[in-house]
């Protein structure tokens, strides 16, 4: 199981991994070898994460998601099949916490209070008069 926060955790075996060939380092192995690594997450067939968390998933994860509620994540910033699917892992982990995580409570606005408007305008008028005490003599010279 791969733990996402303390509540939600998915099963490896709902991850496939495919590789292909890198674009990118590799030097010579680079037309050799499948170094990159293609995860597929069935997100909205998945039974332990929750329908909030699968909305929020679908919106974060933008076009990396299919039609069919497949999550895409392809690593191959680096040059080993290892370390590839320890990046493309970690990505998912990271995006399926940010989906976990609650969007903050919605902001209620407030009108400036009538001392604050009181004190904007005071703040004002000394501003004024402080540019018209620069402006110095003008022609009587």
């Amino acid at each position: 199981m791969i733990r996402i926060t303390h509540r939600i955790s998915i099963a490896e075996d709902e991850l496939q991994e495919d590789f292909l060939r890198a674009s990118g380092p590799g030097g010579q192995n680079v037309n050799k070898l499948e170094t990159a690594v293609q995860l597929r997450f069935d997100a909205m067939a998945s039974p332990n994460l929750p329908t909030a968390v699968k909305e929020r998933l679908a919106t974060l994860a933008g076009r990396r998601i299919t039609k069919e509620g497949v999550l895409v994540i392809t690593a191959q910033r680096h040059r080993t099949r290892e370390r590839n699917r320890e990046d493309a892992l970690e990505r998912l982990v990271e995006l399926l916490r940010e989906a976990a995580t609650p969007p903050p409570p919605p902001r209620r606005p407030t009108k400036p209070s009538r001392a604050a408007k009181a004190r904007r305008v005071d703040e004002k008028t000394r501003r004024g008069t402080t540019k018209r005490l620069r402006g110095g003599r003008t022609g009587e010279e």
